[in-house]
C-alpha cells in the first residue's frame, strides 16, 4: 500500500488508481457505468444471444506442443492459445501473457462465462516459461487455477502494482513476484519487460476498491520487440508508447468484448487498428475474442470486421487458430477459419454511443468508426 499511495497514477483522496485521459464514460477509478436495464435487455434477446456463440465446433490447432518443441527459426514466435493468453518466444526467452486455462472466467466453478473451445494443450505439459505476465486482475486475465499450476513450476510473475497481493494470498512466494507501476521495467532471461499505460479498471468482486493497477506491456529483447495491450480503450498514449519503445515486430491488441455500453475501456477493431498504427506495429495479432462470451456483439464479428479493415488498409494481420504458432517474419496464418463455424455477420459498422472518434485508414476512404 505504501508503493500504491506513492504512485503518480493513484488518487489518494479517492483511494483509487486513475486512467489516462479521464474518459467521460467511466467513474473516477475507471469502472464503466452502462445503462444496466438496456444492457440486460440486449443480453436476453434470443436471436442475439444465439449469435454470441459459434454455430459449430471451433478448430483448435492439434500439434501445438510438437511445434513448440522446435526452436523458432527467426528468434520470435507467437502462439495465441485463446482470449488474451499468448505464449511469446522472444530472443531465447519464453513469456506467457494472461494465462487462462480454466473452464470459466468466474469466481464460481458452476456459473459464469464458459470456454467455447478447449485449451490447445495442458498447461502442465508446457516446457519452460521464464515469466508469466499479467495485465490486470479480472477473471478472464488472472485465473487462479492457472496461476497455481504455473507457480508450482517456479516461474517468475511480472504484474502491475497491487496484484502481488492476490498472488501472495494464493501461495506464490514473494521471491517469484515482480510488481511494476507504469513506466517501470524489470529484466530477466535476457529481455526487458516494461509496464505501460492502459485505459481500463480492476476488481474481482462487487466492492471494486481499485487498489490494483492495470497495464499494457512491452517486452524487448536484443533482436525483437512485442507489445501486449491487456484490456484497454483507445487513448492517445499509444503513440507515446510507440515513440518510447517501438517499433514492434508484433502487437497483440484487444479488439473483442467491445460495446456501445462501455466505449472507453475496450476497443473496437477500428480502434485496435488505429492503436496498432500509433504503436508502429509490424504484425497485428487480434486477442480478447473467440474464447468467452463477454459482450453483446456476435461471436465472430471482431475477426470478420478486423479482416475487412486489414484488407482495406494493407495491415499485416495474423489470424491463427487457437494454439497455432507462427513467426511474424514468415508466412502468416490468414485463413478466415471462423466463417465455417459462425453465424453470418450482418451488422454494419456504426459509431459506438458516447464517442465521437472517427478512425480512418491512411490512404483509404473507409470510415472505420461509422458505417461503410
Amino acid at each position: 500500500m505504501a508503493r500504491i499511495r506513492r504512485s503518480p497514477h493513484f488518487d489518494p483522496a479517492k483511494g483509487v488508481f486513475t486512467n489516462p485521459e479521464g474518459p467521460a464514460g467511466e467513474t473516477a477509478g475507471g469502472a464503466p457505468t452502462p445503462d444496466r436495464k438496456e444492457l440486460l435487455r440486449t443480453y436476453f434477446r434470443s436471436e442475439e444471444r444465439a449469435r454470441r456463440a459459434p454455430a459449430g465446433v471451433l478448430p483448435v490447432h492439434p500439434t501445438t506442443l510438437a511445434d513448440l518443441a522446435r526452436p523458432a527459426r527467426g528468434g520470435l514466435r507467437v502462439t495465441w492459445t485463446g482470449h488474451s493468453s499468448v505464449l511469446t518466444e522472444i530472443d531465447g526467452a519464453r513469456i506467457l501473457f494472461d494465462p487462462v486455462w480454466g473452464e470459466r472466467c468466474s469466481p464460481f466453478s458452476f456459473a459464469g462465462p464458459k470456454r467455447l473451445h478447449p485449451a490447445p494443450f495442458p498447461l502442465t505439459a508446457l516446457d519452460r516459461v521464464d515469466a508469466v505476465v499479467i495485465s490486470h486482475d479480472h477473471y478472464d486475465h488472472l485465473d487462479l487455477p492457472s496461476i497455481r499450476t504455473l507457480a508450482a513450476s517456479g516461474t517468475t510473475f511480472v504484474v502491475p502494482l497491487g496484484i502481488g497481493a492476490h498472488l501472495e494470498r494464493w501461495g506464490v512466494p514473494d521471491a517469484l513476484v515482480r510488481e511494476l507501476d507504469w513506466h517501470e521495467s524489470t529484466e530477466l532471461a535476457g529481455v526487458r519487460l516494461t509496464a505501460t499505460p492502459a485505459r481500463h479498471f480492476c476488481g474481482r468482486g462487487l466492492r471494486n476498491t481499485q487498489h490494483t493497477l492495470w497495464a499494457s506491456w512491452v517486452v524487448a529483447g536484443p533482436g525483437h520487440r512485442v507489445f501486449h495491450s491487456g484490456d484497454t480503450g483507445y487513448f492517445p498514449g499509444f503513440a507515446d508508447i510507440g515513440r518510447a519503445h517501438g517499433p514492434f515486430d508484433v502487437t497483440m491488441i484487444q479488439l473483442g468484448a467491445y460495446s456501445e455500453y462501455w466505449p472507453d475501456i475496450h476497443m473496437t477493431p477500428a480502434e485496435a487498428l488505429r492503436a496498432h498504427g500509433d504503436l508502429g506495429g509490424g504484425v497485428l495479432l487480434p486477442i480478447h475474442w473467440g474464447t468467452f462470451n463477454l459482450a453483446p456483439h456476435p461471436w465472430a464479428e471482431p475477426a470478420e470486421w478486423t479482416k475487412d479493415l486489414g484488407d482495406a488498409s494493407g495491415t499485416r494481420i495474423a489470424f491463427p487458430r487457437p494454439g497455432q504458432p507462427f513467426e511474424p517474419a514468415g508466412e502468416l496464418p490468414t485463413e478466415p477459419w471462423w466463417r465455417a463455424v459462425s453465424h453470418p455477420i450482418t451488422r454494419p459498422w456504426r459509431r459506438p454511443v458516447g464517442t465521437t472518434r472517427v478512425v480512418r485508414v491512411p490512404g483509404d476512404d473507409l470510415d472505420l468508426a461509422g458505417e461503410r
